[in-house]
């Protein structure tokens, strides 16, 4: 078998020479980042969250780093779903890669137009529902924290398209395999996670929160263990596959994902440190498994062993 179709991957029906994937909200539409990453290399585009109107999101600050990783409280700005279709989506469709479209709504019944619209053309590969970001008032995570609610929104964005639907799930809760499970049975062709959790950040010499929204998503590596703690818990109990997301930095962060149950992973935050990190996890993920003598990626993909008592 060769290096490259060790790596090609379809999740979802969704085709992609690789499971590495841009994660929502960390790589725009891919023009900001396509004179330093080849878009062409990487296995999937996940769109920054699309609304069906425009919405301008959080006042500033919006940005704070943190020790490991960093804070936003972007609010889902965006330009809505036309301007998606008629400008971003043109421009994406020149690569040779699946562009997943993130969406959003303040209501189910937004989420619901929003798949609709993009059921109309002929770019998108996918839709992953956003129902886990913390940083809007209303909708998003409201739907994404109670099972009942999880399946409602996931239920109405099924009956709109016949996209493949991949709800993205908040850690912000008490039981993530329960959500996992209504998104299932809503029709969820896969799952992501996880989003963003809940912190904030204090100026102690100026003794102001340093987030104008006070609260914000806390991403990258501090996160890291808790993703996979959800991963691995999620892919065990759903017979869906799942796209870890949450602190992945490296080749071998990746491996741990599909270790733990993933069948695919995106990268976030590591993005904004290193552009050239995808590549660059593409390329170990290709060693690892030679390294290992694996013939295909997804022969990983769950097999992590308990310690030996």
């Amino acid at each position: 078998m060769s290096t490259a179709s060790s790596l090609a991957i379809t999740i979802a029906g969704i085709h992609m020479k690789n499971p590495v994937i841009a994660a929502s909200g960390t790589f725009g539409f891919g023009k900001e980042y396509s004179s330093l990453v080849d878009l062409n290399k990487i296995g999937a585009i996940i769109t920054k969250g699309t609304s069906l109107e425009p919405w301008v999101g959080n006042p500033p600050e919006r940005i704070a780093e943190t020790a490991a990783g960093m804070l936003n409280s972007i609010g889902l700005q965006n330009d809505g779903i036309e301007n998606l279709i008629n400008e971003k989506l043109p421009w994406l469709s020149q690569f040779d890669v699946p562009v997943i479209v993130n969406i959003v709504g303040h209501t189910i019944e937004e989420y619901a137009k929003v798949a609709q619209r993009l059921s109309e053309t002929d770019s998108v590969a996918g839709l992953e529902i956003n129902i886990s970001c913390p940083n809007v008032k209303h909708g998003c995570i409201a739907f994404g924290v109670e099972p009942r609610m999880t399946f409602e929104v996931v239920n109405a964005v099924r009956k709109a398209t016949h996209l493949p639907i991949i709800p993205k799930l908040s850690p912000n809760v008490a039981d993530i395999v329960a959500i996992a499970h209504a998104a299932v049975d809503a029709g969820a062709d896969a799952i992501s996670l996880i989003n963003t959790l809940i912190g904030t950040s204090i100026n102690a010499e100026t003794r102001t929160f340093r987030l104008a929204n006070i609260t914000g998503g806390l991403s990258g590596p501090a996160i890291k263990p808790i993703a996979l703690r959800m991963v691995w818990e999620v892919a065990k109990a759903v017979d869906v596959p799942v796209i870890g997301v949450g602190g992945i930095m490296t080749a071998e962060d990746a491996v741990e994902f599909m270790l733990a149950g993933a069948s695919a992973i995106q990268v976030g935050t590591a993005n904004f440190v290193y552009p050239n990190a995808m590549i660059e996890i593409i390329e170990g993920l290709e060693a690892y498994l030679s390294r290992h003598g694996f013939g295909h990626i997804s022969e990983i993909v769950g097999i992590v062993q308990s310690p030996q008592c």
